[in-house]
């Protein structure tokens, strides 16, 4: 199942890419909505093989991913690989400069079912899809505009 969407935002390309590749400052955000977040990796810089296992609850259960970098190309593209017990994930942020001041994040999430189950869960999700696509949207943008707000301080 694929999500996508835009979000424009007053801030340069080369600062939106900054914060959007801003590792710590994306795991202290997941730490403060709830999220327990382990580096699996002993990288210093931000890069492709950058890793770890998020933990989170989700409908009553607890839940784990295992997320990767794995493409970084600066200032346009940070894709990240994960998977958890039932989907295959990848996340794409592309940043694309509309002017010097202004620039766009298109977000990219695809959840590929692992197990039968997982495939059922993603049949019954996809009746409700427009509904997701408005709330996924909506948290792109919170995302997006907290990620922006750390770059502008």
């Amino acid at each position: 199942m694929k999500f996508s969407t835009r979000q424009d935002i007053d801030l340069s390309a080369e600062a939106l890419f900054r914060a959007a590749s801003d590792f710590p400052a994306i795991e202290r955000l997941l730490v403060r909505r709830g999220a327990t977040v382990r580096r699996l990796d002993d990288m210093a810089e931000p890069g492709v093989g950058q890793r770890w296992l998020i933990g989170f609850d989700w409908r009553g259960r607890h839940r784990e991913v295992t997320a990767q970098v794995a493409r970084l190309d600066a200032p346009e593209l940070v894709v990240i690989q994960g998977d958890s017990e039932q989907f295959d994930l990848t996340i794409r942020m592309t940043v694309v400069a509309l002017t010097r001041s202004k620039s766009r994040m298109i977000f990219e999430t695809e959840a590929q079912p692992r197990s039968m189950k997982a495939r059922l869960l993603v049949q019954t999700a996809k009746l409700g899809k427009a509904q997701l696509d408005r709330k996924f949207a909506r948290r792109v943008g919170e995302f997006v505009n907290q990620i922006a707000s750390g770059a502008h301080a």
